[in-house]
């Protein structure tokens, strides 16, 4: 498999990366700081949205369902050389069935995830799964 995407960007303005059908603003300039994504953000987006496509994609292997997920993701900077390291991530799936293991499941997403499986070759990768049941 192989991947395309674009981005642009104006001077002393935002830019945008364009993936199929979508554009994703995000900042460049110290303006939009507190609105915008800055590229360690897309960074750690892209992470947890292989996790939650994996999750997606293992209900449909392991034949479990759920009702939604909530995924915290959070990462330190070190500043010599400048780089992400020790990520640290919270899924919670929100599910009543019993055919959900969370531990095969966090096994898998470790396993099979090619975002995961790329940055774990860099930093430090931690986290949990956890099960809650629907009201």
């Amino acid at each position: 498999m192989n991947y395309q995407i674009k981005a642009s960007s104006i001077s002393n303005e935002d830019a945008v990366i364009h993936i199929k059908e979508s554009n994703i603003d995000f900042g460049t300039t110290s303006k939009t700081a507190e609105v915008l994504p800055n590229p360690a953000e897309l960074f750690l987006g892209s992470f947890a949205a292989c996790m939650l496509k994996n999750v997606e994609r293992f209900s449909i292997m392991m034949k479990f369902t759920y009702s939604k997920t909530i995924l915290e993701v959070n990462a330190t900077r070190l500043e010599n050389p400048p780089r992400m390291d020790n990520i640290m991530y919270n899924l919670t799936i929100f599910s009543n069935d019993k055919k959900l293991n969370a531990d095969l499941l966090k096994k898998n997403i470790e396993k099979f995830g090619t975002i995961y499986n790329t940055i774990k070759l860099s930093c430090t990768i931690s986290g949990t799964i956890n099960q809650i049941q629907n009201v």
